[in-house]
């Protein structure tokens, strides 16, 4: 069953959906303390939780914050507790992927993007698909192939921060990847890999290790924390253990 949904001020109805639980697989492991360099943490696995997130507005229309880590030949099958249990979380919300209007993609790494297509076809087909341009210009390899060339006739594409549906806005995030974005409903904030790890909430400083600019990320990260922070925000994260965290 998913986590139980929060509504926010603003009308909209949230519900965590828990695609895997795992650590980190052998291809790309790494002591704690390796990944988040300066943190302490103690020598013993990471074990993340892997959220995605379903929007309902006062309307009853739906929206999917990123889609998981996908079937068992996924592209982070190699570390990712594969196969992505999305479907079985939405039909326990009384959804069904062709009832979804909007998708939301963080970012274009396979365990946010890769339960977006099934068998070279999208699995959201009625929904508009929301990517930063700056992600879609650096996407690459098996995302490219597999993941962003089936979707391009659904694609809607946004240059920084956007509202993209009634209520819900995107804000560009760059750092973890070229075209990271967070995903705004209310007072909610879905964060994607903007942070990856509680320890980072205490000093955004602490970088990681999978971050492709690791500077650029620590310098967004503190100043988006610092802007939630001062609006009481609650987070909506993708890999700690509890969904939501409220600054």
């Amino acid at each position: 069953m998913p986590h139980p949904p929060i509504s926010t001020t603003s009308g909209v109805e949230v519900t965590p959906l828990c695609d895997a639980v795992g650590p980190m697989g052998p291809s790309i492991a790494r002591p704690p303390a390796e990944l988040f360099p300066g943190s302490g943490l103690p020598d013993e696995p990471w074990v993340l939780h892997f959220h995605c997130y379903l929007i309902r507005d006062a309307a009853g229309r739906l929206t999917l914050v990123d889609t998981g880590i996908g079937a068992a030949d996924s592209p982070v099958s190699s570390w990712a507790p594969v196969p992505g249990m999305l479907h079985g979380e939405l039909a326990a919300a009384g959804v069904t992927p062709g009832e979804i209007d909007t998708v939301i993609l963080t970012h274009l790494h396979g365990d946010h993007a890769s339960g977006t297509v099934s068998d070279g076809r999208p699995v959201f087909e009625n929904a508009r698909h929301v990517l930063q341009r700056a992600e879609l210009d650096a996407a690459r390899g098996r995302m490219l192939d597999e993941i962003v060339t089936p979707l391009k006739a659904q694609l809607h594409v946004v240059d920084g921060d956007a509202e993209v549906a009634p209520g819900i806005h995107v804000h560009a995030t760059p750092g973890h990847t070229p075209g990271h974005q967070i995903a705004r409903a209310g007072e909610l904030a879905m964060t994607g890999d903007l942070v990856l790890h509680p320890v980072q909430l205490a000093d955004p400083a602490i970088r990681y290790l999978y971050d492709e600019d690791q500077e650029t990320a620590a310098r967004t990260r503190a100043e988006m924390l610092a802007e939630l922070r001062a609006e009481r925000a609650i987070l909506a994260t993708a890999h700690f253990s509890e969904p939501f965290h409220r600054l």
